[in-house]
């Protein structure tokens, strides 16, 4: 008999780390890197991985925030889920912006969720951390990993939050450390607006 983890993620929505993203991965870069790239390099970029460039159809860097919620998912992936390669679905509801999806083996330890400036919801990760940090400490470099060639150690995918979502109502679930359930709740009623027009101004 299995049994089923289900962890709770903390959203974080204070992340202070300077030039995060700044570095953008554009494909010929993508390209070369997946060439040279290992299988676990593979698992976590490769076909119908959340965290791919080429998720939905043509290339699109994961670090720019996309707005995820305006497309079907079933037209955005029937090519994927016809040949059975995605386990990656969106949705919405009455109450809540839904996401679930697969985490990478590698590096699914570390996945981190945040809200950032009431406007993108951001899932990343590092799946390289163990060497990074030998490598810093060799080179006594603080750096985060965020603000350079961010592919060589780690994962994003950066999501426009729809108007009506609630910043402030986000619940994020791993189960059996390996699916990523994220939901958003609503602004359900003007005073929830009102709020939250009051907490962004």
């Amino acid at each position: 008999m299995t049994t089923t983890t289900h962890k709770q993620l903390e959203v974080l929505t204070d992340d202070q780390t300077p030039q995060k993203w700044c570095v953008l991965l554009r494909e010929e870069v993508f390209k070369k890197f997946m060439s040279q790239g290992s299988p676990i390099v593979h698992k976590v970029f490769g076909v119908g991985s959340f965290f791919s460039p080429l998720l939905f159809g043509k290339f699109f860097d994961p670090s720019d925030a996309f707005p995820l919620w305006d497309f079907e998912s079933d037209i955005l992936l029937s090519s994927l889920r016809s040949s059975g390669q995605s386990t990656i679905d969106w949705f919405q509801t009455e109450q809540y912006y839904v996401l679930k999806a697969e985490l990478p083996g590698e590096g699914k330890n570390s996945v981190q969720v945040y809200a950032e400036n009431a406007k993108v919801l951001e899932i990343s990760g590092q799946w390289k951390q163990q060497q990074q940090q030998k490598d810093q400490s060799k080179t006594n470099s603080t750096r985060d990993w965020r603000s350079g060639n961010w592919w060589e150690s780690g994962y994003v995918r950066r999501l426009e939050l729809p108007q009506d979502a609630d910043w402030r109502k986000i619940e994020a679930y791993v189960t059996n450390d390996l699916i990523l359930e994220i939901k958003i709740h609503k602004i359900n009623n003007s005073l929830d607006a009102d709020n939250n027009q009051n907490t962004t101004a």
